[in-house]
C-alpha cells in the first residue's frame, strides 16, 4: 500500500516516538542497575549499528542500487549532528537518576523548540510568529517542571538546578542534531528517500559506536565488559534504538526538523504511561501542570504547521 508523502512521515514519526519511549524505559533500568549513563548510552550503537549497516547493503542488493556519493557537506552534518547525539543521550540517562521518568523525557523535549531556531539557523527552515507563541507558551510548561518535587515556594533561584540543566542541555543536542540529520539527509543526491535516510543513519550509529567505544577504552574499560554482560537487555536496546532511529530519519529526509520534532511529542503520552504503569511513578501537581502547558504549546504548534 502506497503512502502519500505527507502520511507516511507522520506514520514514520508516531512509529519512531514509541519505539524511543519503549527504548528509553530500558535504558532507564540499565542505567540505574548495571550500567553508567555513558554504557547506557554505548549499549544503544553498539547493539544496533552493526544492524543498521547490514539492512542497508541487504536492501542495496535487492534493489540493484549503488552507495550514493558522500559529500563532504554531508559528512560534516553526519558526525556532529552523532556527537551532539551522543552528549544528548549522556545528559537525559544521567537526568532519570535525579528525576523520575516523565519529568526527565519532557524536559527533554525542549528540543522541538529549540530544533524551529536551530533550523532557521543551520538550514534556513523557520516557523511563522504565531508559531514562536506557541514556543513561549511551551517555555512556560519547561519553568513549571524545573522545580523540584520537594521545593516549596516559587523562587526563581529553585527554578534552576542540576535536573534543569542536564535536561535544557540535553534538548539543545537533540535539537542540533535532529537539523543535522536532516542536513546529511539532504546532501545525499538520490530519489529514494528509505535509501537516504538508510545510508545516513547508517554512518551516524557506525561513527557513534567507534567514537565511545574508543572513549570507553581510554576512560571506563569496566564498562565495555558490562555492556556486553547486559546484553540480554542491551539487545532489545539495539533494536528498538534501529527501529526507532530510522523512523526520526526517514522523516527528518522527508520533512523538515522542526515539524517532525512536534509531531513527535506524542511521546509525551507514552512517556507518562510508562511512568505510572511500569515504574510506580506519581508525578506531583507541578509536574503534571507542566506537562499540560507543554502539550498544549506542542498542540498549538502542531495545529500551526
Amino acid at each position: 500500500m502506497n503512502f502519500p508523502m505527507p502520511d507516511l512521515w507522520l506514520l514514520v514519526t508516531f512509529a519512531a516516538a514509541i519505539f524511543q519511549t519503549l527504548r528509553f524505559m530500558l535504558q532507564k533500568m540499565l542505567a540505574t542497575a548495571t550500567l553508567s549513563p555513558t554504557g547506557a548510552t554505548f549499549a544503544r550503537f553498539l547493539y544496533s549499528a552493526p544492524l543498521v549497516a547490514l539492512i542497508v547493503a541487504i536492501y542495496l542488493l535487492r534493489t540493484d542500487q549503488t552507495l550514493p556519493p558522500l559529500t563532504a557537506q554531508f559528512w560534516g552534518y553526519a558526525l556532529s549532528g552523532g556527537l551532539a547525539q551522543i552528549i544528548a543521550t549522556i545528559c537525559v540517562v544521567t537526568l532519570f537518576k535525579s528525576r523520575n521518568f516523565i519529568v526527565g523525557v519532557t524536559l527533554m523535549k525542549t528540543e522541538v523548540i529549540l530544533s524551529v531556531v536551530i533550523g532557521l539557523m543551520l538550514l534556513g527552515e523557520g516557523v511563522s510568529w504565531p508559531a514562536f507563541g506557541a514556543i513561549a507558551l511551551g517555555l512556560g510548561g519547561v519553568l513549571l517542571l524545573s522545580t523540584p518535587p520537594d521545593v516549596v515556594g516559587w523562587r526563581w533561584q529553585d527554578m534552576w538546578n542540576r535536573g534543569v540543566g542536564l535536561g535544557l542541555a540535553s534538548g539543545t543536542l537533540f535539537a542540533v542534531s535532529a537539523v543535522s540529520y536532516r542536513g546529511a539527509s539532504l546532501e545525499i543526491l538520490h530519489d529514494d528517500p528509505l535509501l537516504r535516510a538508510g545510508v545516513t543513519l547508517s554512518v551516524v550509529t557506525g561513527a557513534q559506536m567507534i567514537a565511545m567505544a574508543a572513549w570507553l577504552l581510554w576512560r571506563d574499560a569496566p564498562q565495555i565488559r558490562a555492556v556486553w554482560a547486559a546484553r540480554r537487555v542491551a539487545g532489545w536496546i539495539g533494536l528498538l534504538s534501529m527501529a526507532g532511529s530510522y523512523g526520526w530519519f526517514l522523516a527528518f529526509t522527508l520533512q523538515t526538523a522542526a515539524y517532525v520534532k512536534a509531531v513527535g511529542q506524542v511521546e509525551l503520552v507514552f512517556s507518562l504511561l510508562a511512568s505510572v504503569l511500569f515504574f510506580r511513578e506519581k508525578p506531583s501537581l507541578r509536574e503534571l501542570a507542566g506537562v499540560s502547558v507543554l502539550c498544549l504549546s506542542i498542540l498549538t504548534l502542531v495545529l500551526l504547521i
